[in-house]
């Protein structure tokens, strides 16, 4: 099984020990991962914004990058969800447009092989114990795109659930958007604040010392906004808590 790791801008960027945490993880359950250099952007933050043209060229970049693999896995439900979701859209609207059926067939290749990390986990390797280990009381929240467009469930939960140590305690309003949505919260900031801040003070509620996502985008404005509030709640990615063991010191 050929699997690559799709570690997406915003790891790649400013959380760079997510995607050495899936490596770590995946690795420790028997699982050799690649990471192909050509990868880029997925091309999210052009479509949302109504830019589809420019966005094509990333389809044609992310297909011939994970040519071969079998799975493609991101610690991203919202970077997941554009390839699964939009690229047949894209590919669908060119070829509406007279040109051609080219898009349409690289999104055809590779949306089924592409697969959040959680997905990867339960589904393909079948398992929800992965030998990890967060001595911490822990809330997660349901990113939108995992929850709405990826339908992850209780994916995420049953992994949560496996970790010793850790005691996962449920989330009030678990459901609700946490403000971020990518442009969204530059292009309604008020808006995305405010949302910012029911979602950090439902986790304040619930006397966890982290709040877990699947989506470090989202983990970025939910930490932002609980600092700003003066909270200690740790903003953690679920790779993170996945990766750890007795063995490996908490960070």
């Amino acid at each position: 099984m050929r699997v690559a790791l799709f570690v997406t801008c915003v790891n790649d960027t400013l959380y760079p020990q997510t995607g050495r945490a899936v490596v770590t993880l995946l690795e420790r359950l028997g699982v050799s991962v690649d990471f192909p250099v050509e990868q880029s952007c997925c091309g999210q933050p052009q479509f949302n914004t109504g830019y589809r043209y420019e966005s094509e060229p990333l389809v044609r970049r992310y297909a011939k990058a994970f040519e071969g693999y079998d799975y493609i896995v991101a610690p991203s439900g919202s970077c997941a969800a554009m390839v699964r979701d939009n690229y047949p859209r894209i590919g669908s609207k060119a070829a509406a447009e007279g040109r051609g059926g080219e898009l349409a067939e690289l999104a055809a290749s590779v949306v089924p092989r592409t697969l959040e990390l959680t997905e990867f986990l339960v589904d393909v390797l079948g398992v929800t114990d992965v030998g990890a280990y967060y001595p911490h009381r822990v809330t997660y929240h349901p990113t939108c795109h995992g929850l709405r467009m990826l339908g992850l469930g209780e994916r995420p939960r049953r992994l949560l659930s496996a970790v010793r140590g850790l005691e996962l305690v449920e989330l009030p309003g678990a459901q609700e958007c946490c403000g971020f949505g990518g442009t969204f919260a530059v292009k309604n900031a008020a808006v995305s604040a405010a949302m910012g801040a029911d979602k950090a003070r439902n986790i304040e509620t619930t006397g966890a010392s982290a709040v877990c996502t699947v989506d470090n985008s989202c983990q970025m404005h939910i930490g932002g906004t609980l600092s700003r509030l003066g909270s200690r709640v740790r903003p953690v990615h679920i790779a993170e808590i996945l990766a750890n063991t007795e063995e490996v010191p908490f960070r």
